[in-house]
């Protein structure tokens, strides 16, 4: 590392490295140039040259989404700058740490129309936590720190910080430059009032019917958050669901364990939530695609609501015991408390009895074929598969990113990178290349779609370029599958335009990139393709042709509470939302 930059380009990567970043995705541009020709002389700081700087997000994303850190991104001006907004209004939706560095044309020439001028500021506004020009080179180094900071500290987010091109290359002499090392940023561990903690701690003793419901906020707030909400599940005996985005966040294989929630969740996991006398939302927002409607949203409970965000508190339900912190301090202190200690082992087998006739039901039961591979039968052999393998798992957007949801299990966080709040086709073979990036020696699967796979498929020249032996299985139905089933379900079986008529032939194209790659559409044969797949000494794209018009579920349709479900396209699951518990 050199410790005398000449320039504010020096300058900034001298700041990311002392702040503990080591990776970079990007792709470069005229007015990111300067930066471009400092990291030349920084081996320390791995650039990841993209083929789109909409995956440079995505691969940061995944990266810092299985690492903990903040994800790097640097692109130039322009079109550079405006590829990212996707990606980074991905990052905002899901809480994400991400920084994204753009070039810019030099300040004189900023409202000019220059060439690949940009308002990236005004872009990436509604999509970030916070953004930032410096227009001198002495004001790069706070910017970079603050940049860090605000991503990772709080709910967090993305951060886009647009650099001049005369800023990259003014003179550093005489600037300070001796910046102090950092592990990491803290984020604050003020703890909510004591009464509200005794509240919420009266609550959780005196029900009967409770049950843990946790998001994605717990992985972000780090595995110690995991392992005490995991805790306090055991210490209650309580029930736990997580939401799409919380997988990972509570052990799959814990009897405790519902399944995921929500619209394509478990019989088990709605109906406990319609029945609870007490939800205990923890780093979760109450998505609809969790609550259903929300007249009907578990209508017997009181709810205890944990999250960082205070703005998210009481935003979409009203809530009884609102608690603002950081998820693992407010778990510690509510574990503390001694309303909690010494609860009798059996006040809740009443509860355990009706869950356990929901979960006899089966809801994700399929039946065996010998004539096509079942979407979800692709899953459940992946998922046999991947025992035991400690795989990280990414997924595009769409019915095989809920079946991927349903089957795979995961026993601790950091294993499931999936694009939750703003659902981004094309997320899913950059993420698992950040992911692989970030742990070379762990089995990092894709799990896509034929429509998906192709908003981001010149990904895979990334991917032999760096020599990551990503995985890509792709359950391959012709169709985009999640919009034909609500086409199907909800329009009258109008398919508009959701057939992909000239679909590439995968295994050629995998191939042409110099990807090893096979294609498979016999059942007795999909166990061989999934183990030649994950055991091959490289990346390997395993193009998996499965029953074209398989609907995903269970479902609640849109306009219906957790309550009614459809368990097939002929079985439904009601109740009186009005009968109490």
């Amino acid at each position: 590392m050199l410790t005398n930059p000449r320039n504010g380009a020096e300058m900034l990567l001298d700041t990311l490295l002392e702040c503990g970043v080591d990776t970079i995705f990007g792709y470069p541009g005229g007015a990111a140039l300067p930066l471009y020709d400092a990291l030349y002389s920084r081996p320390a700081l791995r650039h990841v040259l993209v083929r789109h700087e909409q995956a440079a997000v995505h691969a940061a994303e995944g990266y810092a989404r299985s690492t903990g850190r903040v994800g790097v991104v640097l692109v130039t001006s322009g079109p550079g700058v405006s590829n990212t907004i996707t990606g980074l209004l991905d990052a905002m939706s899901d809480s994400i740490p991400v920084l994204c560095i753009s070039g810019q044309v030099a300040t004189a020439s900023i409202g000019t129309n220059a060439f690949q001028e940009s308002d990236a500021l005004g872009m990436s506004r509604p999509v970030t936590k916070w953004n930032c020009q410096p227009r001198r080179a002495q004001d790069v180094a706070p910017a970079v720190r603050r940049a860090l900071e605000v991503a990772a500290s709080g709910r967090p987010g993305p951060v886009l910080l647009d650099v001049p091109k005369d800023v990259q290359l003014a003179p550093a002499a005489g600037l300070h430059t001796a910046f102090p090392a950092r592990e990491g940023i803290a984020t604050p561990k003020a703890l909510p009032p004591l009464r509200s903690l005794n509240r919420a701690a009266d609550l959780l003793a005196a029900a009967r019917r409770p049950v843990l419901y946790g998001g994605g906020g717990l992985i972000n707030s780090g595995p110690q958050a995991c392992e005490a909400f995991t805790r306090m599940a055991r210490l209650l005996d309580s029930p736990v669901t997580l939401t799409l985005m919380g997988l990972g966040a509570f052990p799959a294989s814990d009897r405790r364990f519902l399944k995921m929630l929500g619209m394509h969740g478990t019989l088990e996991a709605n109906l406990a939530m319609h029945h609870a006398d007490l939800v205990v939302c923890v780093g979760a927002r109450f998505d609809d695609r969790v609550t259903g409607t929300l007249d009907t949203f578990c209508p017997h409970a009181r709810k205890i609501h944990i999250d960082i965000d205070p703005s998210s508190i009481g935003k979409v339900v009203k809530v009884d015991a609102p608690l603002v912190g950081d998820c693992a301090a407010v778990l510690e202190a509510l574990l503390a408390t001694p309303q909690l200690q010494g609860l009798p082992a059996a006040r809740l087998a009443p509860w355990w009895d009706r869950i356990a006739g929901w979960r006899a039901r089966d809801s994700l039961a399929f039946p065996k074929r010998s004539d096509v591979i079942l979407p979800q039968q692709l899953m459940a052999t992946l998922q046999e598969n991947l025992r035991g393998r400690g795989a990280i798992v990414s997924t595009d957007v769409g019915q095989h990113q809920m079946w991927a949801a349903q089957y795979l299990q995961f026993e601790a966080p950091g294993h499931w990178l999936t694009s939750g709040g703003a659902g981004t086709m094309g997320y899913g073979l950059p993420a698992a290349i950040g992911a692989q990036i970030a742990h070379p020696d762990k089995t990092v699967v894709c799990v896509t779609g034929d429509a998906s796979i192709l908003m981001n498929i010149q990904e895979l020249s990334t991917a032999m370029q760096h020599r990551t032996p990503v995985k890509v299985v792709l359950s391959n139905n012709c169709y985009m599958g999640m919009v034909r089933q609500w086409q199907q379900l909800n329009h009258g079986n109008r398919l508009s335009h959701s057939w992909n008529e000239a679909l590439p032939d995968f295994v050629a194209l995998a191939k042409a990139f110099g990807w090893g790659a096979r294609r498979v559409d016999d059942p007795a044969e999909l166990q061989n393709a999934l183990s030649e797949c994950l055991h091959y000494d490289g990346p390997f794209f395993l193009d998996v042709r499965v029953a074209q018009q398989e609907n995903c579920f269970p479902m609640i349709p849109a306009g219906r509470g957790h309550h009614e479900l459809m368990l097939s396209a002929n079985e439904w699951y009601e109740e009186d939302a009005a009968v109490p518990a």
